[in-house]
């Protein structure tokens, strides 16, 4: 049919990727990759549901009222530029956002995904439907997801996955908690046969260099059924921009090594009743580069080192080893015309930090004055945490074709329990031999979970929803879908959603939806406590991140966290003037009232707090609190064009987003009425605002001639603008638009066999320079846009058997 050549011209047009950006289709037969020209086709299996919908039987002429992108991954898997799942969506979907952190600490390590400008931590992401697991991590530094957590992407392989489907829309009231911003649905892929593809890269200053190994084999089981193994190895190599001004440091991309193993399967028994499951393990070893501490002699911290061990200075290295544990397994069948579908998904992610090349100078000092050299271990266990996740889901679907032109009724209940835990590290990676205040205890880099910050907190929650979508006539439907959920820990809410699409004429279909929802917050956010040094304008400072709900916190007035509350708004149209061409078009708001975010600094000079401050030795303090109203306004544009052109087939896509976050109002407790700017402050405020930029586009051509396919990619970042450590006169830290471009050559030797060559940002763009006193990472490129490492070139080989 006309569209479904659409899709197939969309699937192949962002640069080889393979990408579908627009409306889908409800079937889910539809999610197959019909773009990918050079896969097998996808194992058809009943009972998968395409994101958005809980109808089962939807034919393909029937489209969405919320708008949903379909990106397949048979291409990124064969002949994609990037070696990850996050970075590869980062350069595909212009809502998409997940830059890679550096000098962020752990941060550097966890890529979170989030949409439409808003954090990681109010995009929710599933894997075949079901809910996935977040990070343990919180992140604390860097331009990107400041106090949030997120779904770590980089744990599923990307030869693993069928498409990934991005739901731009407010869906707490169908799929629960943190869905404020939209669903990303990760479908993983049942398919006979195997396949397997080598990789490697590097940036062209010779550093960064990444290699890929990657298998999939999918067996046939039983009566028609399939399990589909994965296996993966990646290897990420260290890059470093510093210069000759600054030899000690060390800034670029973390080192990574990640083993991954995935499994899917399918197996039908009985006439109307599936068996399915997936599970995932990921190890994974990483390795940054903390701030620089000077050598003895310098005016750079030197009462952070030690003569004897690093006379010309240091760097510290932060190496997480991070546990990944993904599984789920469910039965559905039919009974009495119902649709039943019962499951249990488990999650689990742990981190755990090793500090080396380093030293608790504090040590060092004991040692020196007792006789010693002044020798203190040069690495430490400095702790860890860890966030499991365990959700019990119940649904039932039926469709009524006796009511109008049809009616699906859907209705069910989940019940999730979750633990957070942290981990207190060895006592030399804390302890201060030297007293409070000293600036000297713990290992520099990143002091060791204190006894004091150990922690193991568990909560539940369980929900009922339900959900009616409606064919009034054969041109107009409406959803509808109501969600109350109850936590243990801060109460109930009850929320809804209306959408709504109108077929105005066979290629005009206008649609829309209004919905209220929610994000509990996480316990990360509510538990996490620590003490760590940040450097402010070039110094270190001690800063301690207080529980909410703990002494420092109640003493200084910050009220316990509660839930966020949203209003989601979505109007847009699509159009087919042609078989040749198509255009979306969707513009959003999206109010968050009470949003959780990482406050500003307390000093010591703070009436209420600054002795306990001084009592701990350190200098600062940070806490989790619902001090802001935001409202997110943009709009979503797609266009897609195929046509021949002399021999070959060329294939265009161009995807637009603009979105724009405004803090509307601070909400200030009457006891911190005068200490605004601690609360949030400038800086503060433009990391939410601005820690993504507010517009993003991507213009992707494919052409195919014969056994060759040419692809290019033109991305485009819009300008930012950041705060400064040291505040007015100093002016912001203003980053210009950028575009960056990728291109790639892939010959086909055969139908199984192919090569592909190519390189990213390769007119060599960085970010603008700032003053490196005033940036969060301390250098003069910041990991904002597309991140600071320049242009790189890379290969793939890739074969079915």
């Amino acid at each position: 049919m006309a569209r479904s050549r659409i899709w197939m011209a969309l699937s192949a047009a962002i640069f080889g990727l393979g990408s579908t950006l627009g409306t889908t289709p409800l079937h889910a037969q539809t999610a197959a990759p019909q773009g990918d020209r050079t896969s097998d086709k996808a194992t058809e299996l009943e009972g998968i549901v395409v994101l958005g919908s809980r109808r089962y039987d939807r034919s393909s002429e029937t489209e969405t009222p919320v708008p949903v992108d379909v990106l397949p991954m048979g291409k990124a898997a064969d002949q994609g530029a990037s070696f990850d799942l996050a970075q590869t969506l980062e350069y595909a979907a212009p809502s998409f956002i997940s830059g890679r952190q550096t000098g962020a600490d752990n941060a550097d390590s966890v890529d979170s995904a989030a949409l439409r400008g808003l954090g990681s931590d109010q995009t929710l992401v599933l894997v075949n439907g079901k809910r996935l697991h977040s990070s343990a991590l919180v992140n604390l530094f860097g331009a990107r997801n400041r106090g949030n957590t997120g779904a770590d992407l980089n744990t599923i392989p990307m030869l693993a996955i069928d498409n990934v489907e991005i739901l731009r829309d407010g869906a707490a009231a169908q799929y629960g908690s943190d869905a404020i911003a939209g669903v990303i649905n990760i479908a993983l892929k049942r398919k006979l046969g195997c396949e397997a593809v080598v990789g490697y890269g590097q940036y062209t200053r010779g550093d960064g260099e990444n290699y890929l190994g990657s298998g999939y084999c999918g067996f046939a089981v039983g009566n028609q059924g399939v399990i589909a193994l994965t296996g993966e190895y990646l290897d990420r190599g260290r890059s470093n921009r510093a210069t000759a001004a600054d030899p000690l440091r060390i800034i670029g991309d973390t080192a990574v090594k990640n083993g991954t193993f995935y499994a899917n399967g399918d197996i039908p028994f009985g006439d109307s009743a599936h068996f399915y499951f997936n599970a995932g393990i990921q190890n994974r070893d990483a390795s940054s580069a903390a701030f620089a501490r000077g050598g003895i002699g310098s005016d750079d911290i030197p009462s952070r080192n030690s003569a004897a061990m690093y006379p010309g200075g240091f760097v510290p290295f932060i190496d997480p080893y991070i546990q990944d544990r993904h599984a789920s397994a469910g039965i559905w069948w039919n009974w009495n015309d119902w649709r039943v579908d019962a499951s249990q998904t488990f999650g689990y992610n742990k981190l755990n930090d090793t500090i080396r090349h380093t030293l608790n100078a504090s040590i060092a000092n004991y040692d020196l004055e007792h006789g010693g050299t002044g020798i203190s271990p040069d690495h430490f266990y400095a702790g860890g945490f860890s966030f499991s996740q365990a959700t019990t889901n119940l649904d039932f679907s039926r469709f009524f074709d006796g009511f109008m032109q049809g009616a699906n009724v859907a209705f069910g209940g989940e019940f999730r329990r979750e633990n957070y835990q942290i981990f207190a590290g060895e006592p030399g990676s804390y302890i201060d031999m030297d007293g409070p205040g000293g600036g000297n205890a713990g290992s520099q880099g990143f002091p060791g979970f204190q006894p004091g910050d150990a922690t193991d907190k568990s909560r539940n929650s369980w929900a009922v929803y339900g959900d009616v979508e409606i064919d009034w006539t054969d041109r107009f439907m409406t959803d509808q879908a109501v969600r109350h959920e109850r936590y243990s820990d801060f109460g109930s809410t009850t929320i809804g959603k209306l959408a709504g699409a109108f077929r105005v004429t066979d290629q005009f279909l206008l649609r829309g939806s209004f919905s209220t929802g929610f994000r509990a917050p996480s316990l990360q956010q509510r538990y996490f406590s620590s003490t760590f040094t940040d450097f402010v304008s070039g110094q270190p400072v001690d800063v301690v991140l207080a529980p909410n709900g703990g002494t420092i916190a109640r003493a200084a007035g910050i009220p316990d966290l509660k839930e966020e509350k949203s209003r989601n708004a979505t109007l847009g149209f699509t159009w087919k003037p042609t078989d040749a061409l198509s255009v979306t078009l969707d513009g959003y708001r999206i109010d968050i009232d009470d949003r959780i975010v990482l406050s500003g600094r307390f000093d010591t000079s703070d009436p209420d707090i600054g002795a306990i401050l001084e009592q701990l030795g350190v200098g600062e303090a940070q806490f989790f609190v619902n001090s802001v109203d935001t409202r997110t306004q943009g709009l979503d544009l797609t266009i897609s064009h195929a046509m021949d052109l002399g021999d070959g087939r060329l294939e265009s896509f161009l995807g637009f987003n603009r979105s724009i976050t405004e803090v509307k109002r601070v909400h200030t407790p009457a006891s911190l009425v005068g200490r605004e700017d601690s609360l949030l402050g400038e800086r503060d405020r433009l990391f939410i605002e601005n820690g993504a930029p507010h517009s993003k586009a991507v213009l992707g051509f494919d052409y195919t001639f014969g056994a060759w396919e040419t692809d290019l990619k033109v991305i485009y970042f819009g300008p930012m603008t950041l705060g400064t450590f040291s505040g007015p006169p100093v002016p912001n830290a203003r980053y210009a638009s950028k575009t960056s471009a990728d291109v790639s050559l892939t010959y086909n030797f055969n139908a199984n066999a192919k090569l592909t060559i190519g390189g990213q940002n390769i007119f060599d763009q960085f970010p603008t320079r700032q003053d490196p006193d005033e940036t969060d990472n301390g250098f003069m490129y910041d990991a904002v846009q597309f991140g600071l490492n320049g242009a790189s070139w890379f290969a793939r080989f890739a074969y079915k058997f």
